[in-house]
Protein backbone atom coordinates (compact mmCIF):
# COMPACT_ATOMS: atom_id res chain seq x y z
CA UNK A 1 0.00 0.00 0.00
CA UNK A 2 1.03 3.34 -0.71
CA UNK A 3 2.36 5.95 1.69
CA UNK A 4 -0.88 7.37 3.57
CA UNK A 5 -0.57 11.35 2.97
CA UNK A 6 -3.63 12.42 5.29
CA UNK A 7 -5.57 15.96 5.04
CA UNK A 8 -7.34 16.12 8.66
CA UNK A 9 -9.72 19.34 8.48
CA UNK A 10 -11.66 20.07 11.81
CA UNK A 11 -14.58 21.73 10.12
CA UNK A 12 -15.83 23.38 12.95
CA UNK A 13 -16.13 27.25 12.99
CA UNK A 14 -15.81 27.29 16.80
CA UNK A 15 -12.55 27.52 18.51
CA UNK A 16 -13.50 24.73 21.08
CA UNK A 17 -15.60 21.47 20.37
CA UNK A 18 -15.85 17.57 20.26
CA UNK A 19 -14.85 17.83 16.40
CA UNK A 20 -11.37 19.88 17.42
CA UNK A 21 -11.02 16.90 19.92
CA UNK A 22 -11.44 13.97 17.34
CA UNK A 23 -9.54 16.11 14.85
CA UNK A 24 -6.42 16.22 17.88
CA UNK A 25 -6.98 12.66 18.22
CA UNK A 26 -6.74 11.61 14.29
CA UNK A 27 -4.38 13.50 14.39
CA UNK A 28 -2.16 12.04 16.98
CA UNK A 29 -3.36 8.30 15.94
CA UNK A 30 -2.01 9.01 12.29
CA UNK A 31 1.28 10.66 13.09
CA UNK A 32 2.64 8.02 15.81
CA UNK A 33 1.71 5.11 12.82
CA UNK A 34 3.99 7.02 10.75
CA UNK A 35 1.59 9.00 8.63
CA UNK A 36 2.16 12.25 6.46
CA UNK A 37 -0.62 14.52 8.36
CA UNK A 38 -1.71 17.62 7.62
CA UNK A 39 -4.08 19.34 10.24
CA UNK A 40 -6.16 22.51 9.24
CA UNK A 41 -8.68 24.04 11.59
CA UNK A 42 -11.77 25.78 9.40
CA UNK A 43 -12.23 28.37 12.45
CA UNK A 44 -8.61 29.72 12.24
CA UNK A 45 -8.84 30.24 8.37
CA UNK A 46 -9.39 33.34 6.66
CA UNK A 47 -11.67 33.89 3.76
CA UNK A 48 -14.79 35.27 2.04
CA UNK A 49 -16.90 31.82 1.91
CA UNK A 50 -19.35 33.88 0.02
CA UNK A 51 -19.30 32.98 -4.01
CA UNK A 52 -21.15 36.39 -4.55
CA UNK A 53 -20.66 36.62 -8.12
CA UNK A 54 -21.35 32.79 -8.79
CA UNK A 55 -18.95 31.25 -10.85
CA UNK A 56 -19.29 34.31 -13.66
CA UNK A 57 -16.63 36.00 -12.08
CA UNK A 58 -13.36 34.15 -10.84
CA UNK A 59 -12.22 35.61 -7.68
CA UNK A 60 -9.06 35.51 -6.02
CA UNK A 61 -8.36 32.91 -3.74
CA UNK A 62 -7.62 34.33 0.26
CA UNK A 63 -3.80 32.23 0.80
CA UNK A 64 -6.17 30.13 3.30
CA UNK A 65 -7.75 28.73 0.81
CA UNK A 66 -4.46 28.27 -1.23
CA UNK A 67 -3.55 26.24 1.34
CA UNK A 68 -6.37 24.25 1.46
CA UNK A 69 -6.42 23.74 -2.34
CA UNK A 70 -2.47 22.44 -2.45
CA UNK A 71 -2.98 20.34 1.15
CA UNK A 72 -6.33 18.56 -0.70
CA UNK A 73 -4.05 18.06 -4.16
CA UNK A 74 -1.26 16.30 -2.14
CA UNK A 75 -3.09 14.05 0.21
CA UNK A 76 -4.58 11.11 -0.78
CA UNK A 77 -6.45 10.57 2.45
CA UNK A 78 -9.45 13.49 3.22
CA UNK A 79 -10.87 13.41 6.57
CA UNK A 80 -13.32 16.32 7.45
CA UNK A 81 -14.88 16.06 11.08
CA UNK A 82 -17.66 18.70 11.31
CA UNK A 83 -21.12 19.31 13.35
CA UNK A 84 -24.40 18.78 11.39
CA UNK A 85 -26.41 22.12 11.82
CA UNK A 86 -29.99 22.85 10.53
CA UNK A 87 -29.38 19.31 8.54
CA UNK A 88 -26.10 20.47 7.01
CA UNK A 89 -22.30 21.55 7.41
CA UNK A 90 -21.85 24.94 8.44
CA UNK A 91 -21.72 27.52 5.91
CA UNK A 92 -18.23 28.37 6.46
CA UNK A 93 -17.41 24.53 5.70
CA UNK A 94 -19.55 25.11 2.97
CA UNK A 95 -18.30 28.12 1.30
CA UNK A 96 -14.57 26.54 1.64
CA UNK A 97 -15.84 23.82 -1.89
CA UNK A 98 -18.14 26.52 -3.02
CA UNK A 99 -14.65 28.96 -3.54
CA UNK A 100 -11.54 26.11 -3.77
CA UNK A 101 -13.45 23.04 -5.66
CA UNK A 102 -13.68 25.41 -8.88
CA UNK A 103 -13.57 23.90 -12.37
CA UNK A 104 -9.78 23.43 -13.37
CA UNK A 105 -9.06 22.22 -9.80
CA UNK A 106 -11.58 20.15 -8.94
CA UNK A 107 -13.87 18.63 -11.92
CA UNK A 108 -13.59 19.93 -15.69
CA UNK A 109 -16.70 20.12 -17.43
CA UNK A 110 -16.38 18.06 -21.54
CA UNK A 111 -16.92 21.20 -24.34
CA UNK A 112 -19.49 18.97 -25.42
CA UNK A 113 -22.41 17.34 -23.82
CA UNK A 114 -23.18 16.84 -19.99
CA UNK A 115 -20.32 15.05 -18.81
CA UNK A 116 -16.64 16.08 -16.67
CA UNK A 117 -13.65 14.83 -15.70
CA UNK A 118 -12.86 13.97 -11.64
CA UNK A 119 -9.62 15.98 -11.21
CA UNK A 120 -9.36 14.94 -7.91
CA UNK A 121 -9.39 10.92 -8.65
CA UNK A 122 -7.14 9.12 -6.56
CA UNK A 123 -8.15 9.98 -2.98
CA UNK A 124 -10.26 8.67 -0.53
CA UNK A 125 -12.36 10.36 2.09
CA UNK A 126 -13.75 9.95 5.12
CA UNK A 127 -16.75 12.11 6.77
CA UNK A 128 -17.34 12.14 10.54
CA UNK A 129 -20.29 14.36 11.80
CA UNK A 130 -21.57 15.29 15.04
CA UNK A 131 -24.82 15.87 15.55
CA UNK A 132 -27.42 16.49 18.61
CA UNK A 133 -30.28 14.70 17.15
CA UNK A 134 -30.91 10.71 16.85
CA UNK A 135 -29.18 9.39 13.44
CA UNK A 136 -32.24 7.69 12.75
CA UNK A 137 -34.38 11.15 13.22
CA UNK A 138 -31.70 12.36 10.82
CA UNK A 139 -32.60 9.70 8.12
CA UNK A 140 -35.89 9.55 8.42
CA UNK A 141 -36.87 13.10 8.38
CA UNK A 142 -33.91 14.81 6.79
CA UNK A 143 -32.43 11.64 4.42
CA UNK A 144 -29.40 12.58 5.38
CA UNK A 145 -29.45 15.67 2.97
CA UNK A 146 -26.40 17.43 4.68
CA UNK A 147 -23.82 14.15 4.91
CA UNK A 148 -25.30 12.84 1.67
CA UNK A 149 -24.49 17.28 -0.34
CA UNK A 150 -20.94 16.84 1.17
CA UNK A 151 -20.15 12.90 0.11
CA UNK A 152 -21.91 12.92 -3.65
CA UNK A 153 -22.63 16.23 -5.35
CA UNK A 154 -19.24 17.51 -3.82
CA UNK A 155 -16.38 15.13 -3.20
CA UNK A 156 -17.76 12.25 -5.54
CA UNK A 157 -18.45 14.59 -8.18
CA UNK A 158 -14.69 15.87 -8.14
CA UNK A 159 -13.41 12.16 -8.13
CA UNK A 160 -12.83 10.88 -4.76
CA UNK A 161 -13.53 7.54 -4.33
CA UNK A 162 -14.65 5.42 -1.84
CA UNK A 163 -16.31 7.45 0.82
CA UNK A 164 -16.92 6.65 4.46
CA UNK A 165 -18.96 8.41 6.68
CA UNK A 166 -19.79 8.01 10.08
CA UNK A 167 -22.44 10.13 12.38
CA UNK A 168 -21.68 10.87 16.03
CA UNK A 169 -24.98 11.79 17.19
CA UNK A 170 -27.02 12.76 20.78
CA UNK A 171 -24.01 14.39 21.60
CA UNK A 172 -25.84 16.32 23.95
CA UNK A 173 -26.63 13.49 25.86
CA UNK A 174 -23.77 11.71 26.23
CA UNK A 175 -21.28 11.71 29.09
CA UNK A 176 -17.50 12.83 28.88
CA UNK A 177 -16.71 9.53 29.43
CA UNK A 178 -18.89 8.62 26.75
CA UNK A 179 -17.19 10.71 24.63
CA UNK A 180 -13.64 10.25 25.05
CA UNK A 181 -14.43 6.72 24.55
CA UNK A 182 -16.24 7.60 20.95
CA UNK A 183 -12.91 9.92 19.91
CA UNK A 184 -10.54 7.01 20.50
CA UNK A 185 -12.29 4.47 18.75
CA UNK A 186 -13.68 6.79 15.81
CA UNK A 187 -9.39 7.64 15.74
CA UNK A 188 -8.30 4.28 15.66
CA UNK A 189 -11.00 3.44 12.77
CA UNK A 190 -9.61 5.93 10.70
CA UNK A 191 -6.47 4.17 10.58
CA UNK A 192 -7.80 1.28 9.08
CA UNK A 193 -9.01 3.67 6.19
Amino acid sequence: MKEKKILVLDGNPKTRSLCRSITEAIVAVHRKAGNTVECLHLNEMNFDPNLTEGYDIKLPLEPDLEQFRQAVWDCNILIIVYPTWWGGMPAKLKGIFDRSFISGFAYKYHAKGPFWDKLLKGRRAFLITTMDAPSWWNWLYYRNCGLHQLRWPILWFCGFSPIRTKIIDRVRFRSPEELAIIIKKISHETLKF
